[in-house]
């Protein structure tokens, strides 16, 4: 088999195992209350800070007005909050309050602790360091 089609090979067994890992963790989720949408904007204001409504819908690639209902239903649940952008008082950044974060991390150590049992459950110690391994592969690829 040449490098290509290793490459090929490698991508799509990448792709595979992902979409399948994702489908599952997304199951363990705690925000089985939220859309899809809301805990992807939870997810991003967690991980990125503070954002406008309009940043969130570019980022999120839906409509202004799409975002604008989701900031809306997340504020009302106690999740997010708005505060005026300091450098721009007309904007208003909405941010995760501390209820927001704590669901975010309720279902992150869900997660965690379901792939850290079923690898332990399916893994030798030799396959968890290559697990490591080539993570840091798929990451330095992620960021390139």
């Amino acid at each position: 088999m040449g490098d290509q089609d290793l490459a090929t090979r490698a991508a799509g067994d990448v792709w595979v195992v992902f979409s399948r890992l994702r489908r599952r963790v997304k199951d363990l989720t705690v925000e089985g209350d939220l859309t899809p949408a809301q805990a992807s904007v939870l997810a991003r204001l967690d991980k990125e800070g503070p954002a406008s409504a309009s940043d969130l819908a570019v980022a999120e690639r839906v409509r202004p007005q799409s975002m604008a209902k989701i900031v809306v239903t997340l504020e009302l649940a106690g999740l997010v909050e708005r505060h005026p952008d300091p450098r721009d008082g007309r904007r208003q950044l909405v941010t995760l309050t501390a209820g927001g974060r704590e669901r975010r991390i309720g279902d992150r150590r869900a997660r965690e602790q379901w792939l850290a049992r079923t690898l332990r459950e399916h893994c030798t110690d030799e396959q968890l360091r290559a697990v490591i391994e080539v993570m840091g592969v798929l990451d330095d690829v992620a960021h390139s």
